[in-house]
């Protein structure tokens, strides 16, 4: 009986974790493809891929503030300096993922427009760079073991017995 409370705390605080880390990716998938789209339209139509950098740059700096404080915030440490530049690099790889999947969209298989531009990168490429991202944000960006008496602590303790 003992195990199985514990799988399912352990699933409910992943369920909690995956949740918060689901409405600040929505807030951010907004912000990231609402600047692309006023770039794509505008001072960067020919250049859609530095568009794309641009927008998901901003929207990087918009989820770092929340995934820190609100998500992962029962994992943050002290050394915030290296939380932030692990979180910079696992976002340059997950923007990677995207840029891959516009790139190839684009000049492989020849979908010019908008629309490709948008499902490509917007859609497909943010999937797949989801759950990159969630999964290296858990691991190796707020890793760190909760103090006592933070929310989350005692599950996570006994989530790292498992």
């Amino acid at each position: 009986m003992r195990l199985v409370g514990l799988i399912r705390n352990v699933f409910l605080l992943l369920w909690r974790e995956a949740a918060k880390f689901g409405v600040v990716g929505g807030v951010g998938w907004i912000i990231d493809n609402g600047i692309y789209t006023l770039l794509w339209h505008g001072p960067m139509g020919d250049s859609t891929l530095k568009a794309r950098v641009v927008s998901t740059g901003i929207a990087i700096l918009f989820s770092w503030f929340a995934d820190r404080y609100r998500t992962f915030s029962h994992r943050r440490s002290k050394r915030h300096w290296r939380e932030f530049w692990m979180f910079i690099l696992m976002n340059g790889l997950g923007l990677g993922i995207v840029l891959t999947c516009q790139f190839v969209s684009r000049y492989v298989l020849g979908y010019t427009s908008f629309t490709a531009d948008f499902i490509a990168g917007g859609v497909i490429g943010l999937i797949l760079g989801t759950i990159f991202r969630f999964l290296a944000y858990r691991y190796f960006v707020f890793k760190s073991v909760p103090e006592p008496g933070l929310p989350g602590a005692e599950l996570e303790k006994e989530s790292a017995r498992v």
